[in-house]
């Protein structure tokens, strides 16, 4: 009779080694590594043949995302998340579809909801003066070739350091983190002037010269956001200078909505002063010493259109902010991919939002994988450039390389975010030509192998289509990433730590080896 043959409290339910491996879909070899790092303890039963583990105790593991198994050939990490799933051709947020999604809220609203599971229509965040300040300088000292991942990544760093409170790993300080660094790194990019290389402008001349680059462009997208179906009524994605409606929610000014978290009631450098609940004040409120300073008050509408200025200097129209706008929402997640991983392990080890996004900005500059738009934009371009996709197909096969912008491992099929994208793209008349390219693309290569259109290849539509450079379609996804970012730091500081640590598999010589 086995061990797990033995009558027993139905309370103290014992498992065998196989048992356990099986509810926590690892190998048995797995469970033992468990018992050596403390995750387990095992028992032996007078005259059983192997160790029995508590039911409970095998149960409460897999619960807290114990259900992975050394990254080595043949097998892959796996962390349960409640994020992101992606099946049959479709990818869900928190069981919702992407796609539907991005048709009817904006990227803040999406973030908001993934973050805290409140769908706030109308919210808005705003980079906080001090942040601002800090990555702004810090990136107007880079020279003047700098990449924008390479900006991006020093402001994020400038931000963190002009926040003494940024190791705070609760809930709320974490939420404030978020909503006060996503408009910060974009305000902190250079603005794109026509004939003009990107720059910020003067202190004192930002906030008039800001304001005019945002009101223009909510004046070209007011008419068609106004009405759109994610507007709600609020004017959510047609708000310019001051927040669009009167219903709108604003994050991250200092006394904005409410008290900061700092000293003497002036809210902390880096964070959101708002407080939506009882005691939160309204900007009717403040006197004259406390309105945020005439830059500040020109980044407070959506994040698309000021995003947007920071990518190309030609004029926003309402399809074109809407098709940035769906691209920054679906873009949010995509899964475990390795800025997600880079992202968790750094979280697993209680660093801050700050760093955990600068880990994933870390991953996301490798070349195989935030880079692959700017590839799919140079293809396009020479595709228009040579009036044929074909000689630009056989120029890629015949080099032993693949066709930019097609295929997805975990898509059989079309990338769904690239279907949406490009259902968006047909009403942007200035995408005409590119989109026309891109399916010249996909049906040339179809003649040898099927590849679908993945979403780099939807961005890099949009990107040559609106005279933006090669790198920003990585600038969207690194903006539009950060969100998930935290969404997935806000699961891993609720595990265990540490627990990001596999196990190595060495293959060196074994010992004794001699001296060198």
């Amino acid at each position: 009779m086995t061990d797990h043959d033995v009558a027993q409290d139905p309370d103290e339910r014992r498992l065998s080694t196989r048992e356990a491996a099986d509810r926590l879909g690892v190998k048995p070899e797995t469970v033992y590594a468990y018992v050596s790092r403390g995750q387990l303890t095992s028992r032996r039963e007078p005259g059983g043949r192997g160790s029995t583990f508590d039911a409970k105790e095998v149960d409460a593991l897999a619960r807290r995302g114990g259900r992975r198994e050394p990254s080595g050939a043949g097998s892959e990490l796996a962390v349960r998340t409640g994020i992101t799933l992606i099946d049959r051709d479709h990818c869900y947020f928190r069981g919702v579809d992407t796609s539907e999604l991005a048709a009817h809220h904006s990227y803040e609203e999406v973030a908001e909801w993934l973050w805290t599971g409140e769908m706030r229509r109308g919210i808005r965040f705003t980079a906080p003066h001090d942040a601002l300040t800090a990555a702004r300088r810090a990136v107007d000292a880079l020279p003047a070739h700098t990449g924008p991942m390479d900006r991006l990544q020093v402001a994020v760093i400038a931000a963190a350091a002009a926040d003494p409170l940024r190791f705070d790993l609760s809930e709320r300080a974490v939420l404030d983190t978020a909503r006060t660094l996503i408009p910060t790194l974009v305000a902190a990019l250079p603005r794109r002037a026509a004939g003009r290389p990107p720059t910020h402008a003067g202190a004192e001349e930002a906030g008039a010269e800001e304001a005019g680059a945002e009101e223009a462009g909510a004046g070209r997208a007011g008419a068609g956001w106004a009405g759109d179906e994610r507007a709600g009524g609020a004017g959510r994605l047609a708000g310019g200078v001051g927040g669009g409606e009167s219903g709108a929610v604003e994050w991250g000014v200092a006394g904005q909505l409410g008290p900061g978290r700092g000293a003497a009631g002036q809210a902390a450098p880096g964070r959101a002063a708002a407080e939506l609940g009882a005691g939160g004040r309204g900007s009717a409120e403040l006197g004259a010493a406390e309105k945020p300073a005439p830059e500040l008050a020109a980044d407070d509408g959506p994040l698309a259109p000021r995003l947007w200025s920071r990518l190309t200097s030609e004029p926003a129209d309402p399809p074109s902010l809407r098709v940035l706008d769906a691209a920054l929402v679906l873009l949010i997640d995509h899964d475990l991919a390795a800025s997600t991983l880079a992202v968790r392990v750094a979280a697993s080890a209680r660093a801050h939002p700050y760093a955990i996004v600068s880990a994933g900005f870390g991953a996301l500059d490798g070349a195989l994988h935030g880079a692959a738009s700017g590839l799919a934009h140079r293809m396009l371009l020479e595709v228009l450039d040579r009036g044929s996709a074909a000689a630009v197909v056989a120029d890629h096969l015949r080099a032993g390389r693949r066709v930019p912008g097609l295929g997805h491992p975990l898509y059989p099929g079309e990338d769904p975010r690239a279907r949406a994208l490009f259902a968006l793209l047909e009403d942007v008349p200035r995408a005409r030509p590119a989109l026309q390219a891109a399916r010249d693309v996909i049906t040339t290569t179809a003649r040898h192998k099927e590849w679908h259109a993945n979403v780099d290849l939807a961005l890099a539509v949009l990107t040559v289509a609106t005279g933006m450079p090669a790198e920003a379609g990585e600038t969207i996804f690194a903006v539009a990433r950060t969100a998930g970012w935290i969404a997935h730091a806000l699961e891993e500081y609720d595990e265990p730590p540490l627990r990001m640590r596999p196990s190595g598999q060495y293959s060196g010589p074994r010992p004794p080896q001699p001296l060198p």
